[in-house]
């Protein structure tokens, strides 16, 4: 099953975070995602022609982790929103994070995005 058809299930702490080589499997599913240099954290930059636009899509993607209970950490300035994904209980990645990543990028061909 493609990730990002999978639903996030909550993490509670416990596990261990997912390691560098895991993470490099999951981004080969996640196009345009990079892994940080201390494989903690995933990230994405998106591109728009102003920042009524980044904005839109911020909130895209927030109704997102709102309906799948895991929420990025978000930047958004003129013409960029930025989407960080890290599972904070754990302070490293889960596959949750990966899912997510999948999810945001089906927003673009679930629809028409903000210009870009």
């Amino acid at each position: 099953m493609a990730l990002s058809d999978r639903t996030c299930v909550p993490c509670r702490g416990g596990v261990a975070p997912i390691g560098a080589e895991e993470a490099r499997r999951y981004l080969e599913e996640t196009p345009g995602w990079a892994l940080d240099e201390d494989a903690t954290r995933i990230r994405r930059r998106w591109e728009f022609r102003n920042f009524a636009s980044a904005m839109e899509f911020a909130r895209r993607v927030g109704e997102l982790a709102e309906a799948q209970g895991h929420h990025p950490d978000l930047s958004v300035g003129w013409g960029y929103c930025e989407v960080v994904f890290r599972t904070h209980r754990i302070r490293g990645l889960h596959e949750n994070d990966f899912i997510m990543a999948a999810k945001v990028n089906a927003l673009e061909k679930a629809g028409p995005l903000p210009p870009g």
